[in-house]
């Protein structure tokens, strides 16, 4: 038998991760007629990319074997772009979850999603590999992996699998449309809590805030716009004008740090907000909620 070139064997071998990462990998119908792609994730949950999913209803799945059947929302969590659907998947195909040790940048993956006809695939490199992030709309992810990658839509909400074919996590668009993993570990944590709450419940304060520069130290804080006198900051006598200027100690300058700080595990914590009020140095202590449901 002739020996496989070493070409020829790597192309074999992606042959191989895409038919496996295929029987993951679903298309999601929606009733805006845009289709993407899902993961099938556990048996009967289906998880694509939040973003993407522009209705909550009409929903519904083509499976690997090409049957459609109907799903429905269970729940989104915009942070970590995650939306977890139900349907009658049954058991997914068998497919190992990559560690979280082992991936270094320059890694080869592979991006599989579905498309019209079938199966949809690309090879990317590891370009950025760090611990954990927040998103820019305050989503926890446990591990940053960005892809030299230009994302194709249709594979938005499919899988990525990493250099030794195991399942590293789904594909969502960064900017400009450069591929970014949501790793394993955080689909696991958000799709077990979507299934039981139906949402991600973040914190809650209550204010409307804006970035300002002040003359003296820290140089920066958040100005006070709004509040909601039934809100946690309004009950805990913030008013409006009063300028935010830190968090148990920690400075405030963007209206991002803030959000990322009211997290899910923000809720119910007590903290203490140094603020400036008519150019007097005040402390206030707000006990966070969790924000209502939409």
């Amino acid at each position: 038998m002739q020996e496989l070139t070493p070409f020829a064997a790597l192309s074999r071998q992606l042959a191989a991760f895409t038919a496996a990462a295929a029987a993951r990998c679903c298309l999601v119908h929606g009733r805006d007629g845009r289709a993407r792609s899902g993961l099938l994730w556990a048996e009967g949950q289906v998880v694509t990319a939040e973003e993407a999913l522009e209705r909550d209803d009409d929903l519904a799945v083509t499976l690997p074997d090409g049957r459609q059947i109907p799903a429905s929302l269970a729940g989104r969590d915009p942070g970590t772009d995650l939306a977890l659907l139900r349907a009658e998947t049954g058991r997914p195909a068998p497919l190992d979850l990559a560690p979280a040790e082992g991936l270094e940048p320059g890694h080869l993956v592979l991006a599989v999603g579905r498309g019209e006809y079938g199966p949809v695939a690309a090879q990317a490199m590891v370009a950025e590999l760090g611990g954990p992030w927040r998103s820019l709309r305050g989503g926890r992810l446990e591990r940053r992996i960005r892809l030299d990658l230009k994302l194709d839509p249709m594979a938005e909400g499919g899988a990525v699998l990493d250099h030794e074919g195991r399942l590293l996590g789904m594909a969502v668009p960064g900017p400009r449309r450069r591929a970014l993993v949501v790793p394993v570990e955080t689909v696991s944590r958000v799709a077990a809590l979507l299934a039981a709450e139906g949402r991600i419940p973040r914190g809650y304060l209550g204010l409307a805030l804006q970035p300002v520069r002040l003359e003296e130290a820290p140089g920066r804080g958040l100005i006070t716009v709004g509040v909601d006198p039934r809100s946690p900051a309004g009950e805990a006598g913030i008013l409006l004008g009063d300028v935010l200027l830190a968090w148990d100690g920690a400075p405030l300058a963007s209206v991002r740090e803030m959000l990322a700080r009211l997290d899910p595990e923000s809720v119910g914590r007590t903290v203490v907000l140094d603020l400036l009020r008519g150019g007097q140095k005040r402390q206030a202590r707000v006990t966070i909620r969790a924000r209502a449901a939409a």
